[in-house]
């Protein structure tokens, strides 16, 4: 039996593996609040246009409004005969209304409809994302200043570097997901224009208003083109770049967590919400939240790559291969809304170690920069000479076995006789971090001043 949607040009039914390969509905539902509306605002302009009768209008309004009950209540029934989640809306609405559901689809393609209820829906992620990127941001400001004065070892090749503090390293995440909130709101921007009315490719010949339709949904304004409108899906692969981004920040805070938490570091405590055991080890607690938010950018990764490949090659407008822009556009960007909402829950209830990071902190000479600092400052060495009479103290240092501030002024003096006891004076990482006063400085004065401008920030944008 031909599909009644679309088969008059057919006289025999889809063979049982076209209807599997064809088939849609399976993952296309979650689009059915966003077709409904889109439906909606078709018709509500239609009867505006007086292409349809207002009462003709009014009962597929209320249709729709009926379908969309039995689906969010449950009591909807999908079939895969009916391929998509268009045509099961319409298949539905003539049971209920009758004939008038036919004429739903005057000056519409699902080519059309499709792109807009995917718009629609990338468009809701989008704002749901921001928001969530918005909590995250909020967390991480607030921990920062809490503890803009604990000091703990800032790394370089994972090798000790230079003392930082604990709300330094916080706030560069901030910084990350700003950069990553902006995308968000930018792609959010691009893909705000409505392709309803573009039809199959060409545009049609009813008197249709689509700037009226667009306004209705929210959109800035109707596509310009009809071929490029039905075709697009920059939207999405810009959606999930935006979301790889975020990603790979995720997995980088989402690395350091595990590796904080070893008992080789053990430099922050995560709590039992966000910690799995072992079955056979008692005494294990594995952050195993943190490891399924690294491996989920994978999965992000991937649904942009699959959807770069299937669009590479389309010529225009549209083709049947666009079909499988959804489910890995459903899959990215629903892993990286609850990589977020991991990531947040995680870092509200994470807390520092200090005293553990702040001797970690003074382990490495990592003071080693703050005495060839002074070098420059107090006696006057070329910053090369303080660097090379710096290496040489360390040297004698790990010689020796001990810590930097442990050599002996005598022994500093015999590699630089300008050197005096004040040496010591900035050989203590708590002396050090708070010297790093310059803009974007680990200082726990810009520190302060960074996590409450980024508060303030946050607020007004809540607002």
């Amino acid at each position: 039996m031909s599909n009644r949607m679309w088969g008059g040009r057919f006289a025999d039914g889809p063979d049982a593996i076209m209807e599997e390969i064809n088939a849609s509905i399976d993952y296309d539902r979650k689009l059915y609040r966003q077709d409904i509306a889109g439906s909606k605002a078709h018709v509500r302009m239609l009867a505006t246009r007086h292409i349809v009768t207002a009462d003709d209008a009014d009962k597929i309004v209320q249709g729709l409004d009926t379908i969309l009950s039995e689906i969010e209540n449950g009591t909807f029934t999908f079939s895969r005969a009916l391929e998509d989640i268009h045509m099961n809306v319409e298949a539905r609405l003539a049971e209920l209304i009758g004939p008038a559901a036919g004429r739903l689809h005057t000056g519409r393609s699902r080519n059309d409809q499709v792109a807009t209820d995917f718009r629609l829906w990338v468009r809701d992620t989008l704002d749901t994302l921001d928001g969530q990127l918005g909590d995250l941001m909020q967390v991480l400001a607030e921990k920062a200043e809490r503890h803009a004065g604990d000091v703990m070892p800032g790394f370089t090749h994972l090798q000790s570097a230079q003392p930082v503090t604990f709300g330094h390293h916080l706030l560069a995440y901030v910084e990350m997901f700003a950069r990553d909130r902006g995308r968000v709101r930018d792609a959010r921007s691009r893909l705000n224009e409505s392709p309803l009315g573009a039809a199959a490719l060409a545009g049609t010949s009813f008197p249709i208003d689509r700037k009226m339709t667009a306004a209705e949904l929210g959109f800035d304004q109707p596509m310009a083109n009809s071929l490029d409108a039905v075709s697009d899906r920059d939207f999405v692969v810009e959606a999930l770049a935006a979301a790889s981004l975020i990603a790979m920040h995720l997995s980088r805070l989402a690395e350091e967590i595990v590796i904080w938490c070893s008992a080789q570091f053990a430099f922050v405590k995560l709590s039992d919400k966000f910690s799995t055991g072992s079955s056979i080890m008692p005494q294990k607690k594995n952050p195993d939240a943190a490891e399924l938010v690294r491996a989920k950018t994978g999965r992000i990764y991937g649904a942009l790559q699959g959807l770069l490949v299937v669009m590479k090659g389309l010529p225009l407008a549209y083709s049947k291969d666009m079909q499988e822009d959804k489910e890995q556009a459903f899959d990215g960007l629903s892993s990286t809304s609850l990589a977020l909402a991991a990531m947040t829950g995680m870092m509200r209830d994470l807390e520092p170690v200090a005293k553990t990071m702040k001797k970690a902190a003074g382990s490495g000479y990592s003071t080693a920069t703050d005495l060839a600092d002074w070098l420059v400052r107090v006696p006057g060495l070329p910053f090369r000479d303080a660097h090379h009479v710096t290496g040489k103290i360390v040297g004698l240092a790990v010689e020796k076995g001990i810590d930097l501030h442990r050599v002996s002024l005598s022994d500093m003096q015999a590699v630089e006789p300008k050197i005096t006891n004040d040496i010591y004076s900035v050989l203590s990482v708590d002396k050090s971090v708070r010297s790093r006063t310059s803009y974007g400085g680990t200082s726990p004065v810009n520190v302060r001043k960074q996590a409450r401008r980024w508060k303030k920030e946050l607020a007004k944008a809540t607002r």
